[in-house]
């Protein structure tokens, strides 16, 4: 429901005061946005806060390991043709961002909200939430992370009989068995390009058979179901069989296919494909991912590559070579501090690219390279290499807490 009244108690404002005041000192600090530390403030004022937030709000979660922080923004975009949206734009993604992100949303119809994987349960049952989109689950932060069987059995138990319109890739067999609990699914055809952690039936171990684009299970009968909607090359195909034209600013085909999920959670809401991926159209980058930034007198694209399906999808969508491509890995907290999944990413893609390493597991990812019978040079830092490279507009490609420091560097 929505509406204007006021759902909170003299202790969750205080609370709500509290929270903004903490990430008012952050932000003058210098330690960034402050939401984190805002939230957690308020969190341990009124542990209720964030249900308490959300009962005025039409909520929407939209969790996956890759490309939930664009899809975020592009249901946003659209659900704002219905009316005002709150949304945890810069991906604070855990209950301590998604408390700060709604606590500056008094006045909003809509809250559409990026969901670490792990807390999805969770924030679910706090937010009771109208729809949540479920794109896909890959092997990503290996250290710390559950193996990606048991993040869709979590979400297959914290999603049994939810009230909530699930709206799921039919193309991950993973996402399916977890939204199967669910009474009421939308499936749409998004695609999966990074097959390899689901060649195993997530519902009884057999293997899957995978021909062209479909998918089941020849020991129990497990199988894709048929999808509503549908990525078609450059369109989307809604429940009636009508097509509609996807014109996106952000490259790829990944991006279509988080445009066509976008538009089936904006027809729960009423919005219509056609508004909807109008709408889309205006979203330029994504918390400076796909940003084409000037430095040093170059022209350098940013992109995000957290994990083995990340780096495949922003391999399909570099420019040919022979592009300069910098590669810059981390692997701090946020990363996840394992790097063997770089032994997983199919670097013989970048043949023909010079190839320039930095950042703090630069030598991790030059064995890599090594192996992979790449040409590359390693730097020690994003000068060195912007330096080195030869003309033309430079891709840099980086995980996640080396993409921060290269956002940094180039003023972004």
């Amino acid at each position: 429901m929505s509406g204007n009244s006021d759902p909170l108690t003299p202790r969750a404002k205080l609370a709500v005061t509290a929270g903004k005041a903490a990430a008012a000192v952050s932000r003058a600090a210098g330690r960034g946005s402050g939401s984190v530390i805002g939230g957690r403030v308020a969190l341990r004022l009124d542990p209720d806060l964030l249900a308490r937030l959300a009962t005025h709000l039409d909520v929407i979660l939209v969790s996956a390991t890759n490309g939930k922080t664009t899809t975020t923004r592009l249901i946003a975009e659209a659900l704002r043709a219905a009316g005002p949206v709150v949304s945890n734009a810069l991906g604070a993604n855990m209950p301590a961002g998604i408390t700060s992100a709604l606590a500056g949303g008094s006045d909003a119809k809509f809250a559409v909200i990026e969901v670490d994987e792990k807390y999805l349960a969770g924030v679910a049952r706090d937010t009771d939430p109208k729809a949540i989109a479920l794109l896909n689950l890959s092997r990503d932060q290996l250290d710390r992370a559950a193996e990606t069987r048991m993040l869709a059995e979590h979400w297959r138990e914290g999603l049994a009989g939810t009230k909530s319109v699930v709206v799921a890739n039919a193309d991950d067999p993973l996402v399916v068995w977890a939204a199967s609990s669910s009474p009421n699914v939308v499936w749409v055809a998004a695609g999966q390009m990074w097959k390899d952690d689901a060649w195993s039936c997530p519902s009884c171990g057999g293997v899957m058979q995978r021909p062209g684009d479909d998918w089941f299970c020849g020991e129990c009968g497990f199988r894709r179901p048929t999808p509503s909607w549908a990525l078609s090359g450059d369109y989307v195909l809604d429940p009636h069989g009508s097509s509609w034209p996807i014109h996106l600013q952000l490259p790829g085909r990944a991006n279509k296919a988080n445009a066509a999920s976008s538009a089936a959670v904006a027809a729960v809401f009423g919005v219509p494909p056609q508004v909807a991926l109008e709408r889309m159209y205006q979203v330029q980058a994504v918390a400076g991912r796909y940003d084409v930034v000037q430095f040093m007198q170059r022209d350098l694209r940013l992109l995000l590559a957290k994990n083995p399906a990340g780096w495949l999808e922003t391999f399909s969508l570099i420019d040919p070579p022979p592009t300069p491509v910098i590669l810059s890995v981390n692997a701090r907290g946020a990363d996840g501090t394992d790097t063997s999944w770089l032994w997983d990413v199919d670097y013989t893609r970048l043949t023909g690219h010079p190839i320039f390493v930095i950042g703090d597991r630069k030598l991790d990812l030059a064995v890599r390279l090594e192996v992979a019978n790449q040409h590359f040079q390693v730097c020690e830092n994003l000068d060195q290499a912007v330096q080195a490279a030869p003309p033309g507009r430079i891709e840099v490609i980086a995980n996640y807490t080396a993409f921060q420091d290269l956002r940094r560097r180039v003023g972004n």
